[in-house]
């Protein structure tokens, strides 16, 4: 299993869109290469148990095609809800064919959902379906609910003119926070700030 990979940004949805690294660049770096890949971020974001990733890789292994098909819809997914998302924060009109997308998945992922017994009552759970596709069902759902939260007006991208592109929920008291971290990309716009005033002074 992959423990590489972020679960900082507050939301599932916005974590599965943030595994394309520098999304908003010319130049975004992939983290998840194939089908695998899927089962393994899948396993890291706490969706899918250890024998339940186990049996999708078996799984994919017999339907290979099929495996590659829901991979490749599931990044066509992904892609929607950075669009989706990436709109939101910056204010623009939203793509109708993101959100095609992401209702599409949706409407897949909700029929797979049921109410079960829990210790503290009843519960939303998923059906033992085994179908390859059942990664995204949570994301889906995570990207419905937090597109109709109030959290919404605290959802954020990171500012970095270089295209970093990573995707959050402000939690800050002020909602001020504009970068991934401060350790990356608020690191350089600060000193890039510095080296404009000290020019400017020099200057």
């Amino acid at each position: 299993m992959n423990d590489n990979y972020d679960f900082e940004s507050g939301e599932l949805c916005l974590d599965f869109a943030n595994t394309n690294d520098w999304h908003a660049s010319e130049n975004p770096q992939e983290r998840l290469h194939d089908y695998l890949d899927l089962i393994s971020w899948g396993e890291s974001a706490g969706i899918l148990s250890a024998e339940r990733a186990d049996r999708l890789r078996r799984l994919a292994a017999r339907l290979p095609e099929d495996a590659s098909t829901a991979y490749e819809r599931a990044i066509e997914f992904r892609e929607a809800l950075f669009s989706l998302f990436s709109a939101i924060s910056n204010r623009d009109d939203v793509d109708k064919g993101d959100l095609a997308i992401l209702n599409t998945t949706l409407d897949s992922a909700l029929g797979h959902q049921e109410i079960t017994i829990s210790p503290d009552g009843f519960a939303w759970s998923w059906d033992d379906d085994p179908d390859l596709e059942r990664v995204v069902w949570p994301v889906a759902r995570s990207a419905a609910d937090l597109l109709t939260s109030d959290l919404l007006s605290r959802m954020r991208r990171c500012e970095d003119e270089r295209g970093c592109g990573y995707l959050f929920i402000d939690t800050s008291r002020n909602r001020s926070r504009r970068w991934c971290s401060m350790e990356s990309c608020g690191n350089r716009a600060k000193a890039r700030r510095h080296y404009a005033r000290q020019k400017d002074h020099t200057g």
